[in-house]
């Protein structure tokens, strides 16, 4: 097959958070399986810096009022991808991330920008640029590409578009006035289409207009039809039932391998990990702790904000550290759960570190140096790190939703658990749960087990790009291709 990837962010050339990792390997598994895959995103700056074998550009005739505007194909620095950058100056070369300013706040601008994206992804969908390729199927993902599916039916004769939900909190709402200025027929403001409590919601947009729907993960395509977990898209996700399945995300093995991690103080494997008390040693030197090889380390990684649980660790942190566990976090988001991160630091010094920001490197090296991972979101779409963990044999410690509870089994529930799994979402839910870690801990025969047997977990993106093969399929099969 011929598929066109098309996100708002993609690693290694822009990420904040678990989309770009997963629409930067996955192409990569289907490549493998022998498919022609090209990937476009955005020309940030960042990225236009780091691809390769930039080639001719092709004019991009419509940026809905941004200026000047092209598609550069080039190749990915790391694994030679073809990645398609819409390269439109005035909509992507700004300070800040890709969707907020250096102030924090979102680009009042969103729509009109992702729009660029979203047409530009339709463009070559029907053909209409890079010297005839067309895609047999356009895979979108989230509400930055939420218009692609809409743009290429108002086109029409255009390839199947398959759109992921990743997380369905974020939904793109703008108000219903932008809609002539980004090509779309203010007709379509109504609550079969675009209307969304008042607004317009891009997120929407796809869930309406694509020919098939995933998730990324079976227990979070179930979540979402509720009331619950659907912030008021669990209607049109019930609707669309028959065309949505929810398939765990992978992780990739040539990033996330402790055998062959440059990040890491020893590399280490199921077989041999006697490497990974250098990593440990490592992580407490580098992150401030106190050099205990015998207290049990609990690492962190995630946005803070409220979806990610991490008040729900803070709040038992005194308990944790009477436990005599260290902890070690990473992240960024909330002023105010980072103000209360830094002031953990400073109650617990050498048992508490924060690091305020995001440090790919430092990453691998809290995945490799602890013993247990927390991932206490209070919902969570799939989740990486937890996989990340059990590759790297730290332990995770995670609340039982989404892809969490898809990918970590309870080892009091089941014979092949591999870590531990809280309800409710109170800190003395996550203590509970902590200290049944805490005790295995102290049994290193019984924690190397379960250890050896989330080492030995296969999270490889092969199998659910074998499963996206059978989506992809069923709709060329509907549209009678």
């Amino acid at each position: 097959m011929k598929i066109l990837f098309v996100a708002g962010e993609v690693y290694p050339l822009a990420k904040t958070g678990g989309l770009a990792d997963v629409v930067g390997a996955l192409p990569k598994a289907f490549r493998a399986l022998g498919d022609e895959v090209k990937v476009m995103l955005p020309g940030y700056p960042e990225a236009l810096a780091r691809v390769v074998d930039a080639g001719p550009p092709m004019p991009l005739a419509e940026t809905f009022g941004f200026g000047p505007g092209r598609i550069i194909p080039a190749r990915m620095p790391d694994s030679s991808l073809e990645v398609l950058l819409v390269d439109c100056p005035e909509a992507f070369a700004r300070p800040g991330g890709p969707y907020l300013g250096p102030d924090g706040r979102d680009w009042p601008d969103n729509a009109r920008r992702f729009a660029v994206l979203s047409r530009a992804a339709a463009l070559v969908g029907i053909g209409g640029g890079l010297g005839g390729w067309q895609p047999d199927i356009v895979h979108a993902h989230d509400w930055q590409t939420g218009l692609v599916p809409l743009y290429l039916k108002q086109w029409r004769g255009g390839p199947g578009c398959v759109f992921t939900i990743h997380n369905l909190h974020y939904q793109g709402v703008f108000p219903a006035s932008i809609l002539p200025g980004i090509g779309v027929d203010p007709a379509l403001f109504t609550i079969d289409a675009l209307e969304y409590w008042g607004n317009v919601s891009l997120l929407k947009a796809g869930l309406v207009f694509s020919d098939f729907l995933t998730t990324v993960s079976p227990t979070y395509a179930r979540e979402i039809q509720t009331q619950g977990f659907g912030y008021g898209l669990d209607g049109v996700v019930r609707w669309r039932a028959g065309t949505l399945r929810g398939i765990l995300n992978g992780i990739d093995h040539d990033i996330w391998s402790p055998e062959n991690d440059p990040a890491i103080a020893q590399p280490y494997s199921a077989s041999d990990v006697s490497g990974k008390a250098a990593c440990k040693a490592a992580l407490q030197a580098q992150a401030g702790l106190l050099p205990d090889a015998k207290a049990p380390v609990l690492g962190l990684l995630g946005r803070l904000v409220w979806q990610k649980g991490v008040d729900i660790v803070l709040g038992a942190l005194p308990e944790i550290v009477d436990m005599g566990v260290q902890v070690v976090l990473q992240g960024a988001g909330d002023p105010e759960l980072e103000a209360r991160c830094r002031e953990a630091e400073q109650i617990f010094p050498g048992r508490v570190a924060a690091h305020i920001g995001y440090d790919e490197g430092f990453a691998h090296v809290i995945e490799a140096g602890a013993d247990m991972f927390a991932v206490p979101s209070r919902f969570e779409p799939c989740g990486l790190t937890q996989m990340y963990a059990l590759r790297y044999g730290t332990i995770p410690v995670v609340r039982r939703t989404g892809g969490l509870a898809d990918s970590v089994a309870d080892v009091d529930e089941r014979e092949d658990g591999t870590g531990f799994v809280f309800d409710g979402e109170t800190p003395a839910d996550f203590l509970a749960a902590l200290v049944r870690a805490r005790e295995l801990y102290d049994r290193p025969a019984a924690w190397a087990e379960v250890r050896d047997r989330g080492m030995n977990k296969d999270f490889s993106w092969r199998a659910a790009a074998v499963r996206y093969r059978e989506v992809y399929e069923s709709v060329q099969r509907a549209r009678g291709r």
